[in-house]
């Protein structure tokens, strides 16, 4: 590998495009294959980003010798089989949130990322934002120990669409995407395993065969405890806020903001080098392949996540 990692991206949808804004603010590194499902569309996204090979096969990606790592943006039915064929064929990966979609395919990921020795990192973004590394510093100091996490996970996607309001190819999923950031978080910050789960979900939607409303409850061995509610029937402010009641302290996180319990905001700038949680993400993927190092976030480490998640579609009968 030369100084520069040569990356080549699959998914030029609106996640894949978050990637290439993060990781234009990163010395060292270069996107040199851009794949999408659509050409004509992927190759304006690609006009635009300076970035030279364009198909619309994975496959003709991982042939270039040129090409280093590779970050998968692409629906989450193809995620464990997409990171499989990358580690295969000799390259890092680091693939969005969700790693699979079933148990069985994120530990087939995991068994392939340890016989290849290779970089392979999952895209659970809230270990990186600022407001939950800020969170996390003062845990890990032993300055707070979380006793209750609520999360509130909302959004109004009655159609299969899209974060950019373009229609999708795939289908999301309240339990094997969105509860994937919560289920992580929580035994991340709370620094020890998920040993009760229980989820009740509301009906299914008749078209797109998917539930609709969703509320969970963990606890950890530590005795933490987490509430979730998940929806994608809310018109109202959406996206994922979380609350953290601790022993010293009660803080609310909103993506970036932090403030605590009575509303005082919380100067979260100086926590890291950005206050862009994809870019550190993106950053923290490079920085172990130069290192030679596991990555946090890496496959093996959010496996606990998947396990918890399928216990939760046990139950649910899904």
């Amino acid at each position: 590998m030369t100084d520069t990692i040569r990356v080549a991206l699959a998914g030029a949808g609106a996640f894949g495009i978050k990637h290439l804004d993060g990781i234009r603010n990163i010395d060292g590194v270069e996107v040199v294959s851009l794949v999408g499902r659509v050409l004509e569309k992927t190759q304006g996204v690609a006009e635009k980003y300076d970035i030279k090979h364009v198909t619309t096969d994975l496959a003709e990606s991982l042939a270039l010798s040129e090409v280093d790592a590779v970050i998968l943006c692409t629906p989450t039915q193809v995620h464990a089989a997409q990171a499989i064929q990358c580690l295969e064929a000799g390259k890092h990966v680091e693939v969005e949130i969700p790693l699979a979609d079933s148990l069985v395919d994120a530990r087939a990921v995991v068994e392939k990322q340890s016989e290849s020795g290779l970089v392979a990192m999952c895209g659970h973004t809230r270990r990186f934002n600022p407001s939950h590394q800020w969170v996390h510093n003062r845990i890990t100091a032993g300055e707070f120990n979380i006793q209750q996490m609520d999360v509130q996970t909302y959004f109004f996607r009655r159609t299969n669409m899209n974060a950019l309001g373009e229609p999708r190819s795939w289908t999301d999923h309240l339990l094997w995407h969105h509860a994937a950031h919560t289920v992580d978080l929580f035994q991340y910050q709370a620094g020890s395993p998920v040993i009760q789960a229980n989820a009740v979900q509301g009906p299914k939607h008749p078209e797109l065969g998917i539930a609709m409303d969703m509320s969970i409850q963990l606890k950890t061995e530590s005795g933490a405890i987490c509430t979730l509610s998940l929806s994608f029937n809310n018109d109202g402010p959406l996206g994922t806020f979380f609350r953290y009641i601790g022993d010293t302290g009660t803080y609310i996180a909103r993506y970036d903001d932090l403030v605590d319990g009575k509303e005082n905001a919380i100067d979260v700038s100086q926590v890291d080098v950005s206050m862009n949680g994809i870019e550190l993400q993106d950053r923290e993927f490079f920085a172990a392949i130069r290192e030679g190092r596991e990555p946090n976030a890496s496959v093996a480490q959010v496996l606990p996540c998947y396990e918890v998640l399928h216990d939760l579609e046990q139950q649910l009968g899904a």
